[in-house]
């Protein structure tokens, strides 16, 4: 008996020493962890898987999982896990919903973290770290952005004998040349920018204006600023006449107007690049969108987070770090053309602006310098819809500006 109790012992010892060195908890030897992702689902998961695999290559101690949802269906997926305590180690998130993640409590605040484990981020670009601040308190991790600029068709501004747009032009000057390009014909139209909510945010910002006060404790929907910006909206569209209406457009999507050869001028976002470069066969190219009283452009990021109920915090933070801020992943990015990375080298800088056109692509850079952003609320899709129905109104001469901007300042402001 005595020797049996012994070996129990001996066991009950060893068992504690095997349990010990295969903790995957944070700071022991080995962890696993999942990342959760939409970024790369379609097109990129196989770009994803590389990076990953490449990761663990360089740190064979920490085990990563990769689960991939569609756009379409990740946030509920997210949400569902996050409620059921199996949120994963590290997911993604984009700038909207960012900020209502890190208000519940749901991801952890990385400075400490990634000072304490000798994480460097420096590599990432100023302005998109920036983005993913709660405070000053960084939450996310950039790992792409982008930006809206203005294209516009060289041929039409040469066919109506005017000058080309540059980075001094407001909406006063765009006014004008877009009169001259609708006066080429009937079926010629001068610029399009969308009159709805998420182009709203940004046209009022252009003028002074917002749709929250400076601390996101109240609406200022229906502020002069506001008013003024969107009557301006839509006089493009229903005085002017430089910008289409929906019969004009005839179920044609501003992408294709564009590509027609038709329209002078379009505000959109630099993912059009590629689209453009193969199916357009005129002469294009793209300046800093122009403002009104101020510039304000849109900026578009997703980031990697970790969340609060990882055990495995340092290598979680590891395995974000390097997703963001690799030199290797953001050549692997550029490479697989997926986005433009947060980690702008000379080398990227240089690969990226050597593709053409546009030729001006360095305005893509220059816009980073006046990026706003929509108030970060988690019900903003639902306020979007909200003010979207009195924006309507007022397009379709129901309702004046003032009044439309009323009604959603009233209905806004007592709903959320």
């Amino acid at each position: 008996m005595k020797h049996l109790g012994k070996m129990i012992l001996v066991f009950a010892m060893v068992m504690i020493l095997v349990t010990g060195c295969s903790s995957t908890k944070s700071g022991d030897g080995n962890a696993e962890i999942t990342f959760m992702n939409f970024s790369s689902s379609g097109a990129n998961e196989a770009v994803l898987k590389e990076l990953v695999d490449n990761f663990m290559v360089e740190n064979p101690n920490i085990k990563v999982e990769i689960q991939t949802y569609g756009y379409d269906d990740y946030f509920d997926q997210l949400a569902t896990k996050v409620a059921g305590g199996s949120a994963p180690d590290v997911f993604e998130l984009n700038i909207e919903n960012f900020r209502s993640y890190a208000e519940k409590g749901a991801i952890i605040e990385l400075d400490s973290l990634l000072k304490d484990n000798n994480i460097d981020v420096s590599a990432i670009h100023p302005k998109a770290i920036d983005a993913f601040k709660v405070g000053d308190k960084q939450f996310g991790l950039p790992t792409k952005f982008s930006n809206v600029v203005l294209f516009y068709n060289k041929d039409l501004f040469d066919q109506a004998n005017i000058a080309y747009p540059d980075a001094s032009w407001t909406w006063a000057e765009e006014l004008e040349a877009a009169k001259a390009i609708r006066a080429l014909g009937d079926d010629y139209f001068g610029v399009f920018r969308p009159i709805q909510t998420h182009e709203f945010y940004k046209t009022v910002a252009q003028n002074g204006g917002s749709m929250m006060n400076a601390d996101q404790t109240a609406f200022t929907l229906n502020s002069p600023e506001n008013i003024e910006a969107l009557q301006m909206m839509i006089d493009r569209r229903n005085v002017s006449n430089v910008t289409p209406t929906d019969d004009q457009m005839g179920g044609m999507g501003d992408w294709d107007l564009f590509k027609s050869g038709r329209l002078g001028m379009l505000v959109t976002g630099i993912w059009a690049f590629g689209d453009f470069t193969e199916n357009a066969d005129f002469n294009w190219d793209i300046v800093v969108e122009p403002g009104i009283k101020q510039k304000a452009t849109h900026f578009f990021s997703d980031a990697v987070v970790v969340s609060k109920a990882s055990k495995n915090e340092a290598a979680a933070a590891k395995f974000a770090a390097y997703i963001a801020s690799s030199p290797v992943v953001a050549q692997k990015r550029l490479d697989a053309n997926w986005d433009l990375p947060v980690v702008l080298t000379d080398d990227v800088v240089k690969q990226y602006l050597s593709i053409t056109p546009p030729d001006n692509k360095q305005a893509v850079f220059d816009s980073l310098e006046y990026l706003v952003m929509p108030p970060s609320l988690e019900k903003f899709n639902a306020i979007a819809d909200d003010l979207m129905k009195y924006i309507n109104e007022a397009i379709a001469g129901n309702m004046t500006v003032k009044d439309a901007l009323d009604a959603a300042q009233e209905e806004i402001s007592n709903k959320y």
